[in-house]
């Protein structure tokens, strides 16, 4: 689908890329000959997954950092240019999310994951903002969800800080694009993974079941068909892509988002004699 060198003299951030949809991505980034910086609060985690990276012959930047702390994400944006030089695109990943009644809530679980997802973007976006203006170029891309627009229960803080990141997409889509930066986002459906999984879909209460279930293609999203998506979005084949958001959830939104969509589960013999009653009525 890609040329093997698509990214061939281009070097990518992306924040928490060692596990994940973030690992994923730049699984498929390094095939494709991107060099990579990676970044999570575990240095251990990275660590092991920059040296399989590096089995692409890439090379790769492990830095652990967490992106609540404005500081830390400045002294990793400064090393990474300080090794490549340059960085041309930003892969803002990095999410904390659990399920829970909001009136269960405690104002440090709304604060610690507003914190990594909405600020945590914004302290990415400005460190390599300020470079990529002085480079008249660059990619943002933003791991969004399709709650960003919609609102869900049960996962308040995440659908808040989503929100915020998705309007932050669309915002500086219009005010950076004079400086050559692009801003798109991307709003995935289910994607197991295997720490964010066990915190949204725990195991005995079914929740996993009906998810395939809302999902008209009725089964869950694979991590390559995410990554092949934000391989085009950040690529040159792009370019007058700006500013917009890409649904990737099988058309589960949709199924939720129609009034009457609740209807499919009225049996057969129903709708016969609804329809009966039309022919009567004319």
């Amino acid at each position: 689908m890609f040329k093997s060198d698509l990214f061939k003299g281009k070097t990518i951030v992306i924040t928490g890329g060692g596990t994940g949809l973030g690992k994923s991505m730049a699984n498929r980034f390094a095939e494709l000959g991107a060099n990579l910086v990676i970044t999570s609060r575990r240095k251990e985690v990275i660590q092991e997954t920059s040296e399989e990276l590096k089995s692409h012959g890439v090379d790769v930047l492990p830095i652990p950092c967490d992106v609540r702390d404005p500081e830390q994400v400045e002294n990793m944006a400064k090393r990474a240019i300080g090794l490549f030089k340059k960085i041309d695109i930003l892969i803002n990943n990095a999410a904390g999310n659990f399920i829970s009644p909001t009136e269960n809530l405690s104002s440090n679980a709304f604060k610690t994951v507003v914190e990594i997802v909405l600020n945590g973007t914004f302290h990415c976006t400005q460190s390599f903002g300020k470079h990529m203006r002085k480079m008249k170029n660059g990619v943002i891309l933003n791991i969004v969800t399709t709650y960003a627009w919609t609102g869900s229960g049960y996962v308040v803080p995440s659908a808040c800080a989503k929100a915020g990141v998705l309007a932050m997409t669309r915002s500086l889509a219009v005010e950076w694009a004079k400086y050559g930066i692009r801003s798109n986002a991307i709003a995935p459906g289910p994607f197991p993974t295997k720490g964010a999984w066990s915190r949204l879909a725990p195991p005995g209460l079914g929740i996993e079941k009906k998810m395939k279930n809302r999902i008209p293609l009725k089964r869950m999203g694979e991590h390559i068909e995410l990554a092949d998506l934000a391989t085009f979005l950040i690529s040159d084949q792009a370019s007058y892509i700006n500013g917009e958001v890409v649904t990737i959830d099988g058309g589960e939104w949709l199924k939720g988002a129609g009034q009457f969509n609740e209807l499919e589960k009225v049996p057969q013999t129903a709708w016969k004699l609804l329809n009966m009653r039309r022919k009567k009525k004319k």
